[in-house]
């Protein structure tokens, strides 16, 4: 449609061209100053041309944004429904863990629930938003009566105006074909008949091409108004949706940290163990000095071990470990314990806490020694 447009231009402006070259060549009454096109219709004519350019510039605008909000619920509403199926999933763990250490976990779901709850709720507020305060009235604007209206009178000037040029062309060769018979009265008729038609294509092209002007003055001014009326509004939506989203996001951060911090800062729950207690040694120049405990001491060579998880000591035969802390190890019973030195002190300690290495960070040699 727009190739066919700019084709049609081109004609028309041929076209004057060549009506322009014929009355400058015969002379007439449809000179310079009594041409069709005088300095008025063509500012007229060129206004309306920005005119219908502008507003459909406008219109393809409104139809994108139009789209690209539609797509958001679309996706936005998968979302909400992928949301929702978290949501249920982590009540339903905290309603129903059994975990025997604590319900942390369980107060920590059942929070994120209830918070991720809230948030997909403000998502369906959103989107209903976007769809009734910025789709439905630029949706309704675009396939709206105005700009069809003023469009229509535009291309009835249009097709006007082809009609005028069209019969001043024939007026100018009428006035050439009278200076050639010298006074035919039937010509003569004839070339009257051209000119009143003439002057009431370009009368009726006046008054039409005034309301055309009008009509999509008014509707461009609309498109600018409403357009920039809705893309404030979706820019509103989108920021009080993120600013709720926000304050329970940070909510329930709040809510787990500080849950956190009172599990890190309290201590460790005590733990019924199994092992024998560690055997008991007086150990000079690493010789131990009662048979008893040398038959449960497994003879090893010293090799170097990581602890993988802290130890605390419970008698002062026994080593402190921190998860991370290399160690020599000296010696491993047959009931479960090692003894070995780390830090400069010796003791016991559980074998199944510490993982044998074949090489130790540089940084941590001081550790061991």
């Amino acid at each position: 449609m727009e190739a066919i447009r700019k084709q049609a231009s081109k004609l028309r402006e041929q076209v004057a061209r060549q009506q322009q070259a014929v009355m400058k060549q015969f002379g007439g009454g449809y000179g310079a100053d009594g041409a069709f096109a005088d300095e008025a219709e063509a500012q007229q004519h060129s206004k309306l041309e920005k005119l219908y350019i502008s507003t459909r510039a406008a219109k393809h605008f409104q139809r994108d944004i139009v789209r690209g909000v539609e797509g958001y619920i679309v996706t936005g509403s998968k979302q909400v429904e992928i949301g929702n199926k978290l949501c249920e999933d982590g009540k339903k763990y905290g309603t129903e863990n059994t975990c025997t250490s604590g319900s942390t976990l369980s107060k920590a779901a059942l929070s994120f629930a209830k918070a991720r709850s809230l948030m997909e709720k403000e998502r369906v507020n959103l989107l209903k938003a976007l769809g009734t305060q910025v789709a439905e009235p630029l949706r309704a604007m675009v396939m709206g009566a105005p700009l069809e209206d003023a469009r229509h009178l535009a291309q009835r000037y249009d097709r006007m105006r082809q009609e005028a040029e069209a019969q001043a062309i024939e007026v100018s060769k009428r006035q050439m074909k009278l200076r050639e018979a010298s006074g035919n009265g039937d010509m003569i008729s004839r070339l009257e008949a051209a000119e009143t038609k003439l002057q009431e294509l370009k009368s009726n092209m006046g008054v039409l091409g005034k309301e055309a002007v009008a009509a999509m003055t008014a509707v461009e001014a609309q498109q600018q108004r409403l357009t920039l009326q809705r893309l404030i509004a979706l820019v509103e939506s989108e920021r009080n949706y993120h600013q709720r989203v926000l304050q329970n996001l940070d909510q329930l951060e709040r809510e787990m940290v500080s849950e956190r911090q009172r599990i890190e800062g309290a201590p460790p729950p005590v733990v019924e163990s199994s092992m024998p207690p560690p055997p008991a040694y007086e150990e000079v120049n690493g010789i131990f000095m009662r048979n008893t405990v040398a038959e449960l001491v497994e003879t090893v060579e010293y090799f170097l071990a990581e602890a993988i998880q802290s130890y605390r000591a419970e008698s002062d035969t026994e080593l402190n470990l921190a998860a991370g802390d290399y160690i020599v190890v000296r010696k491993v019973s047959n009931n479960g314990w090692a003894e070995g030195e780390c830090r400069g002190k010796a003791g016991w300690f559980p074998y199944d806490y510490i993982e044998k290495r074949e090489r130790v960070l540089a940084s941590k040699v001081g550790q061991v020694f």
